[in-house]
């Protein structure tokens, strides 16, 4: 792949969903899988998938299909999640808790390690995972000693941006904000914006279209 060819980010976020499929795959004891079944499972073009995974190589065989655990491998590698990532999170509340106690993200090596909030109250209680909520103002040192590669914020709108540069000035170059507000960064940082109304906006968008297309 050269350096200048720009992956589409519809592109990776198709890759993470060919891995999970591939993993149920594997599971049900199957070695091989085509192009077209591997499409049909993620509901795109088989084209699209053949697409997407020749950005990167060249992973089947003609006529017989993607090797199910080679192929993964390959995804796992290209996504960076063949590996263990240490995460820390500012945002203490419902949120926050949930994503904690998310077995998800243990099982796919991304590990909660830290946990951040500047309520007095909160400061120093023992979570379900063991960890202790730490106090916001000590996040620097604390993200420094454990060497944390992704920060998650889940605090209201009128912390978030105070949050995203205290990860930032602590050397963390990766921010998951799930804040409703959006953050800047400087360009060595990347962040992903996870904001559950825009998604609730597209829902209702695609619902609308299915009961006009049945004339409901």
């Amino acid at each position: 792949m050269g350096k200048e060819m720009k992956i589409p980010k519809s592109t990776i976020t198709r890759l993470s969903l060919y891995c999970r499929r591939l993993e149920i795959l594997e599971f049900n004891g199957y070695r091989m899988v085509s192009s077209e079944k591997l499409a049909w499972l993620c509901q795109v073009n088989p084209a699209q998938v053949r697409k997407d995974l020749g950005y990167f190589g060249e992973f089947g065989i003609r006529g017989v299909g993607y090797d199910v655990k080679d192929l993964q491998v390959e995804i796992k590698k290209i996504l960076s999640i063949n590996r263990e990532w240490n995460m820390g999170i500012i945002g203490i509340g419902h949120l926050g808790s949930a994503l904690l106690n998310h077995q998800n993200f243990p099982a796919r090596d991304f590990h909660f390690v830290l946990a951040f909030d500047s309520d007095k109250k909160k400061i120093g209680k023992k979570l379900r995972l063991g960890l202790i909520i730490e106090d916001v103002r000590e996040l620097k040192q604390a993200v420094i000693k454990k060497d944390i590669d992704i920060g998650v914020i889940t605090t209201p709108s009128s912390g978030a941006q105070k949050s995203a540069d205290r990860f930032v000035g602590a050397g963390v170059n990766a921010i998951m904000n799930f804040s409703p507000t959006q953050i800047t960064v400087p360009d060595q940082c990347v962040i992903e914006h996870i904001d559950f109304t825009i998604k609730l906006d597209i829902l209702t968008y695609k619902l609308k279209d299915e009961l006009n297309s049945l004339n409901i």
